[in-house]
């Protein structure tokens, strides 16, 4: 993923959950995926799927038992 196409993340999710506080981060040494955040807090990681020549986005997002305590 270049910074384009990241920023083109961010903005999509913004405006899809309605939320200003997301953010769309490039990772270290990784251009196949995106970190997302809401403010501070990490939140899941996007991966970019190149299957069949079209590119679409996997968004992967852990829950923990203890999240839901």
């Amino acid at each position: 993923m270049d910074l384009a196409e990241i920023k083109k993340l961010d903005a999509y999710l913004k405006r899809l959950f309605g939320n200003p506080r997301i953010r769309v981060v490039p990772r270290p040494k990784k251009d196949d995926s995106a970190e997302v955040y809401i403010g501070e807090e990490f939140i899941g990681v996007l991966f970019v799927d190149d299957e069949d020549g079209e590119r679409s986005y996997n968004f992967e997002m852990a829950i923990l038992g203890s999240d839901l305590e």
